[in-house]
């Protein structure tokens, strides 16, 4: 394994933010299209990650890496010259790592009921306690969240960093469950719509749509899932 390879799931996986960073960082990668939830819940996929989710990114030594926040600081170590992460042991680290905390554990699973209720075909009651249950979370996590970016131009301050980059693949799920108006949170709203226009954002919308794509980072292209494992076997 000679070149970074990430994992991602369709549609509108939070691995999203992985390749939002891959291309912010400038780092050379390679792609790996995984269909959820056929081809993720499947026996070869869970060969690299057990737990059967995206993202999951194989580094250039052949190891394989789960969960968003680790996947992240692990690329943010080797991009530590572009500001968009910090060296462990620093007070801007432990800000980074906070902000990616919180946007896993209270942002991401925000939506959680409301994705159990689409993908699994609630109906009745069920669908209503999920519907209302999932809202409340949506509504506070955006409240506290509003509340946390300010009137700072990023998450962090200043600079964007890779917290930026996830924030806008979870943001986006807003398009699936119809639970709150962004224009409610006009500091988000502002955020949102930065990073929409970013050219790495439309890079990964059109990677995740299967349209043509221009990588402005480092991006080699797409490998099938039995390549992945084929190279993997190999560096073990």
């Amino acid at each position: 394994m000679t070149t970074t390879t990430l994992l991602y799931g369709v549609p509108s996986g939070c691995s999203f933010g992985s390749i939002v960073a891959l291309e912010w960082l400038g780092l050379p990668y390679r792609l790996s299209r995984i269909a959820m939830p056929e081809e993720v819940t499947g026996d070869d996929y869970r060969r690299l990650n057990p737990v059967g989710e995206t993202p999951t990114l194989i580094t250039t030594d052949g190891r394989a890496i789960s969960e968003s926040m680790a996947i992240l600081n692990h690329l943010g170590a080797r991009g530590l010259d572009t500001g968009l992460a910090f060296a462990q042991g620093t007070p801007g680290f432990d800000r980074l790592n906070q902000m990616l905390a919180f946007l896993n554990t209270a942002f991401f699973n925000a939506f959680s009921p409301l994705w159990h209720a689409l993908e699994h075909g609630s109906e009745g009651v069920e669908n209503q306690v999920l519907g209302e249950y999932g809202r409340g979370r949506v509504v506070r996590a955006h409240a506290l969240l509003e509340q946390l970016l300010g009137d700072r131009p990023w998450l962090l301050g200043d600079q964007r960093t890779l917290a930026d980059a996830y924030f806008i693949g979870i943001a986006r799920w807003t398009q699936y469950h119809d639970v709150i108006d962004r224009r409610d949170y006009p500091n988000l709203q502002r955020l949102f719509e930065k990073l929409e226009a970013d050219p790495a954002v439309i890079f990964a919308h059109a990677v995740e749509a299967g349209r043509p794509a221009v990588s402005a980072g480092g991006f080699q292209g797409h490998v099938p899932l039995q390549g992945v494992l084929g190279e993997f076997r190999q560096a073990a």
